[in-house]
């Protein structure tokens, strides 16, 4: 899944295309790169980001969807907590609604994904992006993570939103210290326990600087490093800004979560191949 953010606030600068024809040419690099799936958001939720109004974030992404759908075949994902927002994304052809509230905040947007015969991401936040990151606590993470996101899941189904359609995210730096997104990443085989697929957004977030000292724009490998960590823990699907270098990570973590003892052998004896048939995560 690749990451268009059409704001000017996002946490990354190099995620910043506030102008239509320039997030539309990111947007469609993105494919050209790898992404199977596009993300469009046009609020940042970054620690400590302020709400825009619907209006705006409908005069963002509205132009940037319509001109993608009539450009590419990949599928299109809205990032957005807003039920009218969703709507009008959902009328000009976007398959995913991914919501960071998990339907939470919006009590019309179980609704309106469901009447779209649409996907939804689910993703797990404690508070809200203003105030998120000022004291995060919890007794234990994965298990409130889980329960939290059960209950989303629930919710979903409940408001007619087909059950292959769900995924799940733990929302790995909303709402949780370095601590609490190293333990979701080193047991994310627990939250497939829900039985859906899961998507980790990693890409370049504030707990790699925080184990790397470094600012935003230097924490490549640090992602590439957590991608790989999430798919060997059973992520289907990464959400991140660099699409080309983590579709090659992805591309041989796959392989090498596949592989099997036979397959290497049959690699030895023989002759070289590697023996894998990658599948599954997507980026």
């Amino acid at each position: 899944m690749g990451v268009v953010n059409v704001t000017t606030d996002s946490f990354y600068t190099g995620s910043r295309y506030p102008d239509v024809d320039a997030a539309t040419s990111r947007a469609l690099r993105l494919a050209e790169a790898g992404a199977d799936i596009l993300d469009i958001g046009g609020e940042s939720t970054r620690p400590g980001a302020p709400p825009v109004s619907t209006q705006e974030e409908l005069d963002r992404v509205l132009p940037v969807l319509e001109n993608l759908r009539t450009q590419t075949d990949r599928m299109l994902s809205v990032d957005t907590r807003k039920a009218e927002v969703a709507e009008g994304a959902l009328a000009n052809g976007v398959d995913i609604v991914n919501d960071v509230t998990a339907l939470g905040g919006d009590l019309r947007m179980a609704e309106v994904t469901a009447n779209a015969g649409a996907g939804v991401v689910l993703m797990h936040m404690q508070g809200t992006p203003e105030m998120m990151q000022s004291e995060p606590r919890y007794d234990d993470v994965v298990a409130e993570v889980k329960a939290s996101l059960s209950e989303a899941v629930a919710r979903a189904e409940r408001a007619g939103i087909a059950s292959d359609a769900i995924v799940v995210d733990p929302g790995i730096g909303f709402g949780k210290t370095l601590s609490h997104n190293l333990t979701l990443l080193n047991e994310l085989e627990t939250l497939a326990e829900l039985g859906k697929p899961i998507l980790v957004g990693t890409s370049r977030k504030g707990f790699i600087g925080k184990l790397l000292s470094s600012e935003a724009e230097a924490r490549i490998f640090g992602t590439a490093a957590s991608v790989a960590a999430a798919i060997l823990r059973g992520a289907s699907i990464v959400r991140v800004h660099d699409v080309s270098e983590m579709r090659d990570v992805a591309t041989v973590t796959d392989a090498i979560r596949n592989a099997t003892s036979a397959s290497v052998n049959g690699g030895v004896n023989g002759g070289p191949h590697d023996g894998a048939s990658p599948q599954g995560s997507l980026s």
